[in-house]
């Protein structure tokens, strides 16, 4: 009786931990996450890992609610990009993401902070989130998961209907950067290279000297238009 009280309680345990998807409970590591070195950026409850880009002491338009970190719709003006409080270099960073109906959002890796800068996109490149009926949908270096205005999807893939949750992953290594969207390839690029200095001086990035030229820094969120929505943001160092 002992031992079947005990396999009942594993089961009744181990159900509690997953979701009827196989998902693990949001915003929390699993023990073979936490074997291979993650961390989580985000406990489900505070922002204490975040601040506002060149503000530590506010939050601006972004909230925790629901074990979500939301961008608030109604704060036009208090928008600012929400900042990791910690540089990286070599890293894996995965994240899960929902937007509102014609959602507008990012996320900027190698961001570096500088009061002659308003804004994290002014330094560090942005993976592409996009929600499918946003009127640019169909612009090719505007799509979800692209490295925005540089490359298409390399791989193409669809985004999951609206209110349900993209999983994303950012993997740079010794300069070189991959994007997943839903587990499929969608950008690659070596920061260190001259092709990269030169497809930025042919952007609309080329009068923006401190973009793209770092091979670390923060990670930052941004919310653009509608509201957006984060959880399961979780990294580790390479």
């Amino acid at each position: 009786m002992r031992k079947y009280l005990y396999s009942l309680f594993i089961t009744v345990s181990t159900s509690l931990v997953f979701s009827c998807s196989g998902d693990m409970v949001p915003n929390q590591l699993s023990q073979s996450e936490i074997a291979e070195g993650w961390e989580l950026l985000f406990d489900g409850k505070t922002l204490e890992n975040w601040h506002l880009y060149n503000n530590p002491n506010i939050k601006g338009a972004w909230l925790v609610s629901n074990g979500e970190i939301q961008a608030n719709p109604d704060e036009q003006g208090k928008r600012a990009d929400l900042t990791s409080n910690k540089e990286y270099e070599d890293f894996e960073f995965k994240f899960e993401w929902k937007l509102a109906k014609e959602g507008n959002s990012g996320v900027f890796i190698n961001v570096h902070e500088n009061d002659s800068l308003g804004t994290a996109w002014l330094s560090g490149a942005e993976y592409q989130l996009l929600e499918d009926s946003h009127p640019d949908f169909d612009v090719p270096l505007k799509k979800a998961g692209c490295l925005y205005g540089f490359t298409p999807q390399k791989n193409f893939v669809n985004t999951k209907k609206l209110g349900e949750w993209n999983q994303s992953r950012v993997v740079q290594q010794d300069g070189v950067i991959k994007f997943y969207l839903n587990d499929v390839l969608t950008a690659e690029q070596d920061f260190k290279t001259q092709a990269w200095k030169d497809a930025i001086k042919k952007s609309s990035f080329r009068d923006k000297p401190s973009f793209g030229v770092g091979l670390s820094g923060k990670i930052a969120l941004q919310d653009w238009a509608n509201g957006v929505s984060f959880r399961n943001l979780k990294i580790r160092v390479l």
